[in-house]
């Protein structure tokens, strides 16, 4: 977590509606934010896991067995 100062902004009822920051911490948080965007798209193949786990009972026949458990 970036440590920065930030200001509070409440409404009559004193909830809160919005927070004030410096514009520099503003520019810090954008750019960590744009980092983060670039990393996630980087193509993640989900099939590099398949087959890894072997399973001994059918999922489907497993999730009802479950929800019978909890009636």
């Amino acid at each position: 977590m970036l440590p920065f100062k930030k200001r509070i902004v409440t409404d009559e009822q004193m909830r809160p509606v919005g927070v004030l920051i410096d514009y520099q911490d503003w520019e810090k948080i954008e750019q960590v934010l744009e980092a983060s965007q670039i990393q996630e798209n980087n193509h993640f193949d989900i099939n590099q896991y398949s087959g890894i786990i072997k399973l001994s009972q059918d999922p489907l026949e497993f999730q009802q067995q479950v929800r019978e458990e909890w009636s």
